[in-house]
């Protein structure tokens, strides 16, 4: 048997295992918002505990976490070192968005169904606390002489931006890798994604009695003003095209709307968050100086409201750096062996805290265990799921990957 067959062998008979430490995980919830998230990283130490695998806990000060709107924040890093040469890093986030409605299995159930697990974070990406984990565990069953090492980021802040997550753990010097792989699907490694941009606008008016609301402004209508404004940006956005494989263009989306106090009275404030998706090729302060223009030229067409514009997030895209040919090459070639298809480099249209490693100046990719397409897992909609098929696989990849990087 080869090294190859050997670990592929282990994980095989070791995969029962993974799947159980992967439902313990969906079991614990990470809503974010709130964003209470410190009791899965204890409970994700204990599961790797047992395994033999110590976990150091880097508490994210409660100021720091607060300031951000959310509740706790433990990030997690499991180093082992096998000898002189550089060290992978694997990172994966444990934080997801609440449930929603809609669900026909448990979204904290863990529950298993035609060959699928079920449940919030099943596939983005606590199923790769699972393959990672196992990935490492089998490159250490085959007790072969290894250089370099390995360290597993669990983080807690993909959701809000990564700043208290993997930016957290540089910004502090916990961590320094030479390469890293972050959670992602399988049937890709991405080497760039988007950047995003996410503002608050608040519209204010003059509240007053709806039997005579020229007494007031309504700021509802201004915000109108102002949102078809931004839209119709969408239309020019579309002119605009990357050069980046699996991104097309920039494109702005409002979320989030609410404001006014009662039926009968003309709304005074009016607020709404707008996200606005980056290509690589696109500057994030030039970006920002337009929407706040566009916003300021619509908000003058409406007399008598006044605007307020704040930040919420700036996350830059991610850009390829040269010395992720290793990664790519390993991965894509033992995703050939392993899914018997061509495993594309190419970008993604999401973003990811793997741009925070990137700006680090360290180079990595996205790979793990998912589907084809995020619409496939149902990420952030009701019933999502991985194959764990899948998943058996994605880890037999990475494995293959550590042990050729370390070998």
């Amino acid at each position: 048997m080869t090294a190859y067959d050997r670990l592929d062998a282990w994980i095989a008979s070791h995969f029962d295992e993974e799947v159980r430490f992967l439902q313990e995980l969906v079991r614990v919830p990470t809503d974010t918002p709130p964003g209470h998230n410190a009791p899965h990283a204890e409970r994700t130490a204990e599961l790797l505990q047992a395994m033999g695998l110590q976990a150091e806990k880097h508490p994210v000060p409660d100021a720091e976490v607060k300031a951000h709107g959310l509740q706790s924040i433990t990030n997690l890093i499991v180093r082992r070192r096998y000898g002189e040469g550089r060290t992978v890093a694997l990172n994966a986030h444990g934080d997801v968005v609440p449930p929603g409605e809609g669900w026909t299995h448990d979204p904290y159930g863990g529950e298993i169904a035609d060959g699928r697990i079920y449940g919030r974070a099943a596939a983005v990406s606590k199923s790769d606390f699972a393959s990672f984990t196992f990935a490492v565990r089998a490159l250490e069953s085959l007790q072969a002489p290894l250089k370099g090492g390995v360290e597993l980021h669990f983080t807690y802040d993909e959701e809000m931006g990564g700043e208290l997550g993997p930016g957290w753990l540089l910004k502090n010097r916990l961590t320094r890798p030479d390469l890293m792989i972050a959670a992602g699907f399988s049937y890709e490694v991405v080497t760039a994604h988007n950047g995003c941009l996410q503002m608050e606008v608040t519209v204010h008016g003059k509240m007053a009695h709806a039997a005579i609301p020229d007494t007031g402004v309504d700021a509802l209508q201004g915000a109108v003003q102002i949102l078809n404004a931004l839209y119709a940006q969408n239309a020019l956005y579309k002119q605009v095209t990357s050069k980046v494989a699996g991104i097309r263009h920039p494109y702005l989306n409002v979320g989030r709307i609410e404001g006014g106090t009662n039926t009968n009275v003309v709304p005074g404030k009016v607020a709404f968050k707008l996200d606005r998706r980056m290509i690589p090729e696109e500057n994030p302060q030039e970006v920002e100086a337009n929407i706040r223009q566009v916003i300021a030229a619509a908000a003058k067409e409406f007399p008598g409201i006044t605007v307020e514009i704040r930040r919420l997030l700036l996350a830059n895209a991610l850009q390829p750096l040269p010395g992720n040919q290793p990664l790519v090459a390993a991965l894509q070639k033992h995703g050939k062996a392993v899914f018997g298809e061509d495993i594309p480099a190419m970008g993604t249209p999401l973003y990811t805290d793997v741009r925070l490693y990137g700006e680090a100046g360290i180079p990595g990719v996205i790979y793990g265990a998912g589907p084809r397409t995020v619409l496939e897992s149902h990420a952030k909609r009701a019933d999502e799921r991985l194959e764990l098929a899948d998943l058996r696989r994605a880890t037999q990849v990475v494995a293959r990957t550590l042990y050729d990087l370390l070998a």
